[in-house]
């Protein structure tokens, strides 16, 4: 059943809403999640086209600040994710540039990327989060740093790269920790695993959108689950009670709001039924919007379609960032 919450954008012609602006959609980027910036780059400009911008698609590199300069657009649209792209570096490169940009500031994404940090301004502003703790890669990967079942996962970066889970009665942690090729930093967050449901509640503005919870065909909610063709499957509205997805939404915003987020995010959650406990993993300040991603579906869930969207980003950043 839908909900009656309704989602709106401040344009009336939908077609002309974004008539004779000069975008650039910043994609691809530095980070593990290239692929996925990508594609919702490229899903992401092919709208703000049908809105009637301009758009310039820029794979951004060492040499954006450059670039962006010579460029000089009205609005630089930021789907880049993870690190540099999301964790503020280029949030502080378009600000110095004095050009407006989408989703959350500086302070913000260096926050929400840096999962311990975050986790504990969450807490202080009652957000329910999981435990555990900050690690040496070597230490948790030489020998189990809690008692098993937990999670290890990079403190910086999304998409559950580098993420394991060890089961109860495993012999050792990850070796893939211990690896000369391990790219994801010295330190891992290691925390408890809750078993249930993984749930995901998408943001904008000051709106908790809806509940979606996502079944995994692998198993583990890992990098194939989310960007694979069939690797999970949606479940919007989530079967839990509306008591529990009312829990998820608080919590969702506030933890938006406490991060100091704008625009659109995607907080992850887990509930454990047996214990009615719901934790909140994290929040992505740049949420995927890939053909299989979540937020434009709970958009879409509440009557607002990928285009409006797009355009309800676009026009958010009217108010946000830049000089």
């Amino acid at each position: 059943m839908r909900s009656a919450r309704s989602l709106s954008v401040r344009g009336k012609d939908l077609a002309s809403g974004l008539e004779g602006r000069h975008i650039a959609v910043l994609m691809g980027g530095l980070s593990a999640e290239r692929d996925v910036s990508l594609s919702s780059g490229e899903a992401c400009a092919s709208a703000l086209e049908r809105l009637g911008a301009k758009v310039t698609r820029i794979d951004a590199g060492r040499d954006l600040a450059q670039v962006l300069s010579a460029l000089q657009p009205d609005l630089c649209f930021n789907i880049l994710h993870g690190r540099w792209g999301e964790d503020g570096c280029v949030q502080g490169v378009l600000e110095t540039l004095g050009l407006r940009y989408t989703h959350s500031g500086v302070l913000a994404s260096a926050l929400a990327m840096d999962k311990t940090r975050a986790k504990a301004v969450m807490a202080a502003a009652g957000v329910s989060v999981p435990g555990g703790g900050l690690f040496n890669r070597f230490e948790a990967g030489r020998a189990h740093v809690m008692a098993p079942p937990y999670v290890i996962k990079p403190n910086a970066e999304g998409s559950s790269v580098g993420v394991f889970r060890v089961f109860e009665g495993a012999n050792a942690p990850p070796q893939e920790l211990l690896a000369p090729g391990w790219a994801f930093g010295e330190e891992v967050l290691v925390e408890p695993y809750v078993a249930g449901l993984e749930l995901a509640v998408a943001v904008l503005g000051d709106k908790a959108l809806a509940v979606t919870e996502i079944e995994s065909r692998t198993g583990f909610y890992d990098y194939d689950a989310k960007y694979s063709d069939g690797g999970s499957v949606h479940i919007l509205p989530a079967r839990i009670p509306e008591a529990v997805a009312a829990r998820a939404r608080d919590q969702a915003l506030k933890a938006h709001q406490a991060l100091g987020c704008e625009g659109l995010t995607r907080s992850d959650l887990r509930y454990d039924p047996v214990k009615d406990l719901l934790v909140l993993l994290e929040v992505n300040t740049q949420p995927g919007m890939t053909p299989t991603s979540l937020a434009p579906e709970q958009a879409a869930h509440l009557g607002m379609d990928f285009d409006r969207l797009v355009l309800w980003i676009a026009e958010a950043a009217n108010v946000h960032g830049g000089a």
